[in-house]
Order: C-alpha cells, then sequence, then structure tokens
C-alpha cells in the first residue's frame, strides 16, 4: 500500500507538470511514464498477495500478523464509510493506471522516445528526420501506422530492438531498407494521393567547379512528375509506376534493393509483360525479394534524407549562400576536409575547423586577413554538413544510405531502366532520358 501510494501521488504530480510542459527530457520520460508505473502495479499486486500470506500464515494455525477482519455489516456506519472509501480509492487506481497505460503509450510513440532514448543508435536517422520535409510527422504514423495488429507487431519488434540495444547486438549502420515496413498505400497515401499528382516540376541543380573562383554551373530540369486517374485513363510521366490502373512487381536479389533483374508490368487493359535483365538464371531470381513497386521504391528516404556525397553536399550549401562561393578555393578545401575519416564528430569538428583555418591562413592569407567572417561561416558550415551526414560511432558516412529518387549518386531509376532488361518480343525498358525530364 505504501508503494501504491507514493507511486501514485508522484506519477500524478508528474503527469500534470508534463500536461503543462514542464519537462521533456527522454529519460525522464522512462522513468515517470514506464517505471513509476510498473511500481504502482507491483503495489497492488503486493496487496492480494500478502493477503494471500496472511492466509496461509493463519491456516497453518499462527497468530494473526494483523487484526482480524471485521465481520461486513453495511448497516454499521464505521464499516459503510470504510466501503465507500474502499470503492472511492479503487475507482482512483482505475483511473491511475488508464492515465499511466495511455501516457506510456504515448510517450513510447513519441519522436523523442524513437529518436533519443536509445541515442547512438538512432542518432544518423533521428538527426536526418528532424531536417526532412517530415519532421513534423511523428515515427509512428508511418513506421506503424492505425490498426492493433501493426500497434502490437510493432511493440514485440520493440522488444527485439531493447535486448539489442542493452547488449549491443544491433547492427552498425542500420540496416536500410526496412523489411517489415507498412504498405505506402496504407500510409503514405493517406496524405499523397496518387490520382492527384500531375504536371511538371522545375529543379535547378547548381554545381561549382574545384577552381580557385568555385565556377558556378546550372542545370535546369523539367520533371515530368505526372501521375493519372484510372477513370480518366492518364498514365504519364514519372508518377506512371504509381498510377493506380497500372500495377509493377519486381524481384531484387540483394538486401538494399539496387539489383532488380526482373520486372513484370501489368497495364489497365491487364496486358502483362515481363522483363528480364541479360544474364540472370532462374535460381538468382527465385533466391530474390518480390514485392509489388510502391513509392518507397523509389522515395525511400523520404523522412530521413542525407547528403549522398560530400560534393553534393558542399554545392547546395554554396547554392544556399551559407558557404560563400566567392571565398577562393573554398568548394575545393571544404570537400577535401570533409571527405577526410575522423574517429568521432567532435574530434571531425575540430579537425575540419583547423584544416580550412590554416588553408586560408598560409595559403590565402589575403582572403583569411580580409574575409576573416566569410572564411569562419564556411568553418561552421562545413560542420554541420559532417554533424548531419557522418556518423562514425555507426558507420554512416556519405554515400552509406543509397537514395533512389534520380540516378546521379545512385543507380535509382537505373535499376530498371538501363536499355538491359528484356521481354520476350524484345521491347526493352528504356533509358530515353526525355521520358523523365528536358535538361535546359
Amino acid at each position: 500500500m505504501a508503494l501504491t501510494t507514493i507511486s501514485a501521488i508522484v506519477f500524478l504530480v508528474v503527469f500534470f507538470a508534463d500536461l503543462f510542459g514542464f519537462h521533456s527530457n527522454p529519460y525522464l520520460g522512462i522513468l515517470f511514464f514506464l517505471v513509476l508505473p510498473g511500481i504502482f502495479v507491483f503495489g497492488l499486486l503486493l496487496i492480494p498477495f500478502g493477503a494471500w500470506i496472511e492466509r496461509r500464515r493463519r491456516a497453518r494455525g499462527l497468530a494473526p500478523s494483523a487484526a482480524p477482519w471485521p465481520r461486513l455489516d453495511l448497516n454499521d456506519p464505521i464499516q459503510r464509510r470504510a466501503a465507500v472509501i474502499i470503492f472511492a480509492m479503487t475507482m482512483a487506481n482505475i483511473v491511475i493506471v488508464s492515465l499511466a497505460a495511455y501516457r506510456g503509450v504515448e510517450y513510447m510513440d513519441s519522436p523523442q522516445f524513437c529518436g533519443q532514448v536509445c541515442h547512438t543508435v538512432m542518432k544518423p536517422e533521428f538527426t536526418a528526420y528532424q531536417d526532412g520535409p517530415h519532421s513534423r510527422i511523428a515515427c509512428v504514423q508511418c513506421h506503424i501506422g492505425p490498426g492493433a495488429s501493426w500497434f502490437a507487431r510493432s511493440k514485440v519488434s520493440g522488444l527485439r530492438q531493447v535486448f539489442a540495444v542493452s547488449f549491443h547486438t544491433y547492427s552498425r549502420p542500420i540496416p536500410s531498407p526496412v523489411q517489415q515496413l507498412r504498405p505506402a498505400r496504407e500510409v503514405c497515401e493517406q496524405c499523397h494521393w496518387p490520382e492527384k499528382f500531375h504536371g511538371d516540376k522545375i529543379r535547378r541543380v547548381v554545381e561549382y567547379a574545384e577552381d580557385e573562383g568555385n565556377t558556378e554551373s546550372v542545370t535546369t530540369l523539367q520533371v515530368h512528375v505526372g501521375g493519372g486517374s484510372e477513370k480518366l485513363g492518364i498514365a504519364q510521366g514519372i508518377h506512371w509506376h504509381m498510377n493506380v490502373a497500372n500495377e509493377v512487381e519486381y524481384i531484387a536479389t540483394d538486401e538494399k534493393r539496387q539489383v532488380i533483374p526482373w520486372i513484370r508490368v501489368k497495364d489497365r487493359s491487364g496486358a502483362v509483360r515481363e522483363y528480364v535483365a541479360e544474364g540472370v538464371m532462374p535460381d538468382q531470381l527465385a533466391k530474390g525479394e518480390r514485392r509489388r513497386m510502391d513509392c518507397m521504391d523509389c522515395h525511400n528516404r523520404p523522412s530521413h534524407p542525407m547528403a549522398p556525397t560530400a560534393e553534393r553536399a558542399v554545392n547546395e550549401r554554396m547554392a544556399s549562400g551559407e558557404i560563400p562561393k566567392t571565398l577562393p578555393f573554398v568548394r575545393r578545401e571544404t570537400v577535401k576536409a570533409l571527405k577526410a575519416s575522423y574517429p568521432s564528430q567532435e574530434a571531425a569538428s575540430d579537425a575540419i575547423a583547423r584544416s580550412l583555418r590554416e588553408f586560408y591562413r598560409t595559403q590565402a592569407s589575403a582572403a583569411y586577413m580580409s574575409r576573416r567572417q566569410d572564411v569562419e561561416k564556411a568553418v561552421n558550415a562545413a560542420t554541420d554538413i559532417y554533424r548531419r551526414s557522418v556518423f562514425p560511432e555507426m558507420n554512416v558516412r556519405f554515400g552509406t544510405y543509397p537514395n533512389n529518387i534520380g540516378h546521379m549518386d545512385f543507380p535509382g531509376c537505373f535499376r530498371c531502366h538501363d536499355d538491359n532488361h528484356k521481354a520476350q518480343d524484345g521491347k526493352k525498358i528504356s533509358q530515353d532520358c526525355d521520358a523523365c525530364h528536358a535538361i535546359q
């Protein structure tokens, strides 16, 4: 009773403190919403257990350890008041347990719990999530979604992950893609309606050379996003693959789904055509993973984007002005500093800053003396790129996780569109550039 009473009081105090936003530490959340309710329930279980022990004592003929229970007579005002108090406390206990269960589940479904409790393990994914386009969407909305069956499945999987973290048996890096991820049509398509994709999108790609002036080159792409409707029979552009009237299946023969030797396409009329890459044997296909193509086969890093290369990351920072593009050799030196190997992020921050400052101090002294603020701006941007992209403790570096959008840094579209997949009638999956975009 003492354990139950004390833990109940502490829980209620913390519950209202959390309700009004007085704490946000994920580790305190574990203590308050998982450990404290456990102590509370343990205290409740001890009460009948103690009564059972007492009953066994008396059955052996031993003297009662406490005063005997009074005979129940609700006509007695004292007993009636005691019954009312016991009933009220039982109702209070039910409320407390319900609040604890609800808040505990709610806390375990929060991004803070997912990303910060297992700090080292999830640091790369949580950092990318915070910078991603879905950072206002809770992790569980994509990884679990609605429904009791997926909720139960996720909690069972979570137990395995708890043991892996406790005994340091988790993979470094965390494997991708997630094999048991919920189908995109049950998650992504709740917001991104395939029938409503339409039109083209203009994308401007800015790159810089490694010369003194960081020569800028710009490529403008008119991306044929496309899409369509089953009712209207429209099927065009990149989202032709996701048109509701089409069905695309494939077999991947590697864990990262980067090698796709077999594709099956069924169009809206029911016609089926199978494409097979040259030199692929039936036993290889039998060992592969077969799945129906969905959003995640191209948008495989929607909430956890990471820079594919140091060059790409520096180009983007220069284009946005975070790295001064008029600073001599800034592109070359920043990429060089980022691509070096460091034992930790802390060591990397010091080494990158030291490398850039030393270069400008010794080899570009005029720029160092007259543009010291720009040098420091480049230093800050470079260390931030490393902090968001490279995690030595988890073996995550530039390019660790393939991104299948496009085909510049990873195979992406060319996993299928390589002119090497042929059907029995001789038709190939085209690599025609104009099918997806117009280059200006």
